[in-house]
């Protein structure tokens, strides 16, 4: 299903050397012609160093013409490019490696400078050697070895815009490396790093706007990082759960809504395929967060919708079974296609029929198995096995009875008392108002010292 692939409108938040596993995807799943593909495989490879992958991309796609002489002249100028970095950049590695040396070094990074300047007359250019020979590195593709020279070459730089941009480069290649542990916390890194100041863009790959506003740029940074994140959070044991409290906070909440409504997807997808917890249970921060996402879902169906997300819409906003029903259909082979989500997909159906048994459950008494079965896409068999592992695991097996000769499931939900619907209702409204009261709190507490602060600044003005 082509007009549902989000790779074309990915690959512009993504490093050049990230999107080589995305095409490669392409080609399995035979999406778009393997030629176009190839293609653009290529156009991506001969703006890199990864000479030998560049020529072999050519020599698929025009078996019938020699190798551009630019390729031998390129990969004798990458040799020697090699070969002086590297000397540049051993030299200082060989210094930060000495035992003696690495006791000495401490948190404050002006301090290890001026230690190492003193005793190895080791120089701010010789730092940035350890920068240059990693970004080298990561251009003909090993990852690990750019990992490694980033890595202690962000020990040692006060430079902050170098700093951010060896984040990237570093995240980039564990994510590349498939160092998923690893690439998490450096993910959790970056992120911390771009919400506490005005970053640079990834200076690995520069996004198409070149605007200098500090609020779009850390807007656009956010951005990068929400589509990186997914090889982290699609890839990882706890990612699913991990990416839902990442992407529900506002901050980044407000970035998809903003810049990038398409991951929504995502977004909806980690709902459902964390549908249970560790102990089998729909947990509470699920079932909240899925109402939390259909609202939003609502709020940018004008903006962005494809079956995953109008799955749930037609779930949990419209009830109608037979729509949902049908979009999950759709969505089941959205999720095939899917770079990311492509191994969930059995995973992702499991759920899915979950959370449309219990919906469908919730708001009837009395439930003819074989239309649920059938609502289900199962076998009568298939769905009388499914009904009884739903009463099994969820809440509902205290008040659920399976009449096998009228083949039918009878559930009888005791009405809810008063006192337990007042409480359900202002749950939330205690820490609400203490929330409220803090924030008035600090307000108050705050404007008596800006006032008095005010003319020492106008004194210091003077």
């Amino acid at each position: 299903m082509a007009e549902y692939d989000l790779t074309k409108t990915i690959i512009p938040h993504l490093d050049r050397h990230l999107v080589f596993p995305l095409l490669a995807h392409l080609v399995e799943n035979e999406t778009f012609p393997a030629e176009d593909v190839q293609a653009a495989q290529y156009e991506l490879a001969k703006e890199t160093n990864m000479v030998d992958y560049a020529v072999n991309l050519f020599e698929q796609l025009h078996p019938d013409e020699p190798v551009p002489d630019e390729f031998a002249a390129k990969r004798e100028k990458a040799v020697s490019t090699h070969e002086r970095l590297q000397q540049e950049a051993q030299a200082v590695l060989n210094v930060i490696e000495n035992p003696e040396v690495a006791q000495s070094l401490r948190q404050d990074k002006n301090q290890n400078l001026q230690y190492l300047k003193e005793h190895y007359n080791v120089t701010l250019d010789q730092i940035n050697a350890l920068y240059n020979f990693g970004q080298f590195q990561y251009t003909y593709g090993n990852y690990s070895g750019a990992a490694d020279y980033l890595y202690h070459f962000r020990v040692l730089t006060t430079d902050p815009d170098l700093t951010i941009s060896a984040h990237w480069g570093k995240l980039a290649s564990d994510i590349l490396t498939g160092k998923w542990d690893v690439a998490l916390e450096e993910l959790n890194s970056l992120r911390e790093a771009i919400d506490s100041r005005t970053p640079t863009a990834p200076a690995f790959s520069t996004p198409s706007s070149s605007t200098t506003d500090p609020a779009l740029i850390q807007l656009h940074s956010r951005t990068w990082l929400l589509h990186w994140s997914l090889f982290v959070y699609f890839n990882h044991p706890q990612g699913r759960t991990l990416l839902l409290e990442t992407f529900l906070t506002p901050t980044y909440l407000n970035t998809i809504q903003t810049s990038s409504p398409w991951v929504l997807r995502y977004l909806a997808s980690a709902a459902v395929l964390s549908r249970k917890s560790a102990s089998g249970a729909l947990s509470s921060r699920v079932r909240h967060s899925i109402r939390e996402i259909v609202k939003v879902i609502q709020m940018e169906e004008y903006q962005y919708q494809d079956p995953v997300t109008a799955f749930l819409k037609e779930l949990y906003v419209e009830f109608d079974f037979e729509a949902a029903q049908r979009e999950l259909v759709k969505a089941e082979h959205v999720v095939a296609n899917d770079f990311f989500l492509a191994e969930f997909r059995d995973d992702f159906m499991d759920n899915a029929r979950y959370l449309i048994s219990e919906a469908y459950c919730r708001i009837h008494q009395r439930i003819d198995i074989g239309d649920l079965s059938e609502r289900l896409n199962l076998t009568r068999d298939e769905g009388e096995k499914w009904i009884v592992n739903l009463i099994r695991e969820t809440r509902m097996g205290a008040d659920a009875k399976i009449d096998l000769g009228k083949n039918v499931i009878e559930i009888n939900r005791p009405p809810l008392p008063i006192y337990q619907s007042v409480i359900e209702k202002t749950r939330g409204l205690a820490f609400r108002t203490q929330a409220l009261g803090a924030a008035m709190s600090r307000t108050q507490s705050q404007a008596p010292v800006k006032e008095e602060s005010q003319p020492a600044v106008v004194e210091a003005a003077r």
